[in-house]
């Protein structure tokens, strides 16, 4: 089997079968609503935050496999991560976009290193990891 073949079950493993999508109570999770106006896509982020880590992340969505798929990874890879970690793997993740070659503890995401090839596509796979970013930064405001 060929790497692209393996990394395309992989995303369509994440799309079918997401992981952490749902909700949280509004007053128990930092929230963040992103969408992309080029191709529809939507993500609503909510994580719960504790001593500075993120204690648990999910998602609420629509969109193509990749933006969906790469959500279901990100909740996934930053369960248990300081912010600073989890801000780290999302600078990895835009290292990733651009073609450097950058590797994950959660080995799933390399699956969508193949998506720089499609620019156009980068926007759908780096959505919810804008997300991470901006709820981040909610929590360190006072």
């Amino acid at each position: 089997m060929q790497l692209d073949d393996l990394y395309r079950r992989v995303i369509m493993d994440h799309y079918k079968t997401p992981r952490n999508r749902g909700s949280f109570d509004e007053n128990e999770a930092v929230s963040v609503n992103l969408n992309n106006p080029t191709c529809g896509d939507r993500i609503t982020l909510q994580m719960q935050v504790e001593d500075g880590k993120v204690k648990a992340a999910k998602y609420v969505g629509e969109g193509c496999s990749i933006s969906m798929s790469s959500a279901s990874m990100m909740t996934d890879a930053v369960k248990g991560k300081t912010l600073e970690e989890a801000l780290e793997m999302a600078e990895n993740f835009s290292k990733l976009m651009k073609g450097e070659d950058v590797e994950f503890e959660y080995e799933d995401i390399e699956a969508l290193s193949g998506v720089n090839k499609f620019p156009a596509r980068i926007k759908c796979a780096t959505l919810a990891w804008n997300a991470l970013r901006k709820g981040i930064e909610q929590t360190k405001q006072p």
